[in-house]
């Protein structure tokens, strides 16, 4: 039973983002959004772990100290920010690089789906942007692309997601610089 409940839930969320990345025009990105939770890898952790209000991976955490699954899902998912993390050659630690746009609006998708998805009828505008600003992540990812998911989630929370969407399609994704990149 459990299985399928989250053969639901991970089939859903993916609809869910798809439909957002086909409102923006990122359609290949749509169709292969996390194909990686159907791998036995992720799915039979997802199955086991799965309880419908949270991902599994933070319970398979909690059990182990690790979650297999996600590190097989980051290293394969580029809408991740922690896929794009480098080795730097000034530190000689791992640091995060810049995400490219088509994966950060993939990445803004992928949250409004979960926020949707877990939440339910409590969703709205601001629960992606509430839930990075409670999250630990901002802290390690890289500064840019923290700024423009919060740009992005700010104004999803303050001008619905219509105009959002309007926005990543007319501006974003087509390269235009955001607000601060033409401050002088």
């Amino acid at each position: 039973m459990k299985a399928w409940q989250h053969f639901k839930t991970i089939t859903h969320h993916r609809w869910e983002v798809r439909r957002g990345c086909f409102k923006v025009g990122l359609y290949w990105q749509g169709l292969t959004h996390d194909l990686s939770k159907y791998s036995p890898t992720e799915f039979r952790v997802g199955a086991r772990y799965y309880q419908g209000t949270f991902s599994p991976n933070s319970a398979e955490r909690m059990e182990k100290g690790y979650s297999e699954s996600w590190m097989h899902h980051k290293g394969r998912n580029r809408h991740h920010w922690e896929y794009w993390t480098d080795l730097s050659l000034v530190s000689h630690h791992y640091e995060p690089v810049p995400m490219p746009r088509k994966y950060l609006v993939e990445m803004v998708m992928d949250r409004i789906a979960a926020c949707k998805i877990y939440q339910g009828d409590r969703y709205t505008d601001g629960s992606a942007l509430e839930y990075l600003h409670k999250g630990k992540e901002r802290v390690r990812m890289h500064p840019k692309t923290l700024r423009e998911l919060d740009y992005l989630l700010s104004m999803l929370r303050d001008s619905g997601e219509d105009y959002t969407f309007r926005h990543i399609k007319d501006h974003v994704l087509q390269g235009r610089p955001f607000p601060w990149e033409t401050e002088e």
